[in-house]
């Protein structure tokens, strides 16, 4: 497991963008990179570079992934047919944790990590407790009943900094939420830009 989890802010300072939309983030009051050199002015980005940064960005915003599980995903995206970019996209989307931030039953991918970790979450009827769980169109989602009386649930679905996309059909009354669909980059509400084709060309050269 990776270490972002308790260094979660430097990446938005490190990438130089709010990457979650968060009005906590260090980066309202500081535009520049972290340590002592951050506010050194940047040179000239390389395409390497540029690639690079939409990499670490897709991947640093789906919380805890590592490298090694973010190639194995976009290798699987390759090998299915259309558009590689739109296909990562798509299975970043169905992860178990994804499903859980998107539908506001919690505040961060982070915390949805954990919330699926401690059996909070079932899928379908039945307790799912990995995270990476990858979900399929129709499945139905659910807060286990032990678990809806939770504080920092209620304060998560009533929160008004993000909405939930149309691909989900989420009754936050009963906690549950239906993939309805695959979602496609453009229906995917990124509060930063993703460029998923330069993902592409970082991992063909």
């Amino acid at each position: 497991m990776t270490k972002r989890a308790s260094a979660k802010h430097k990446i938005d300072r490190r990438l130089g963008e709010n990457l979650w939309g968060r009005p906590k983030s260090p980066l309202n009051k500081r535009e520049y990179g972290p340590g002592q050199h951050g506010q050194r002015r940047r040179g000239k980005t390389s395409d390497f570079g540029t690639q690079l940064k939409a990499k670490q960005k897709l991947k640093g915003y789906y919380g805890n992934i590592t490298e090694r599980q973010f190639r194995l995903i976009y290798a699987e995206a390759t090998r299915l047919r259309g558009d590689t970019s739109e296909n990562l996209i798509g299975l970043l989307e169905r992860r178990l944790d994804a499903v859980v931030y998107r539908a506001k039953f919690v505040a961060t991918p982070f915390a949805a990590r954990q919330f699926i970790s401690h059996g909070h979450i079932s899928v379908n009827g039945r307790r799912v407790n990995i995270p990476s769980y990858r979900c399929r169109a129709g499945d139905v989602i659910e807060v286990r009943e032990k678990s809806k009386s939770l504080t920092f649930i209620l304060e998560a679905t009533q929160s008004n900094e993000r909405d939930v996309p149309d691909y989900l059909e989420v009754d936050h009354g009963k906690l549950t939420a239906r993939l309805s669909r695959i979602p496609q980059l453009s229906d995917v509400p990124y509060p930063v830009v993703m460029e998923p084709n330069l993902v592409v060309e970082f991992y063909s050269r």
